[in-house]
């Protein structure tokens, strides 16, 4: 796997929010399911800050990204978010998981898969 890669899976170990750029735009995002999509790395996560082009909503929004689009990956002292589904939805961004955290009752995020 890619270095960038191998940075999100770590900090969604560690259940910690990352700062990245995408697309031009620096991003505040929960990353929340990682491995492959049609053998391409991808990740799932949840954007609760920075900017995009299509603009952030109140609250935040799901977003899937192709990591090798990702660069300047960071790990934030920070608490986790997530959207209001907590991510109980069938996801389509990656067809191949590696890891995938969940949010328990008291919300708290749990590594379900890795």
């Amino acid at each position: 796997m890619s270095p960038t890669y191998d940075q999100i899976r770590a900090a969604m170990l560690a259940k910690r929010p990352i700062s990245l750029s995408y697309h031009g735009y620096t991003r505040k995002v929960c990353a929340h399911v990682i491995g492959l999509k049609n053998g391409r790395e991808q990740v799932l996560t949840f954007q609760y800050g920075g900017g995009s082009s299509s603009g952030l909503p109140p609250g935040g929004q799901w977003r899937c990204m192709p990591v090798g689009g990702i660069g300047n990956v960071q790990v934030l002292d920070e608490p986790w978010k997530t959207g209001v589904t907590t991510h109980q939805e069938t996801q389509t961004c990656v067809d191949q998981v590696d890891v995938e955290l969940w949010i328990d009752a008291s919300g708290k995020p749990y590594v379900k898969s890795a």
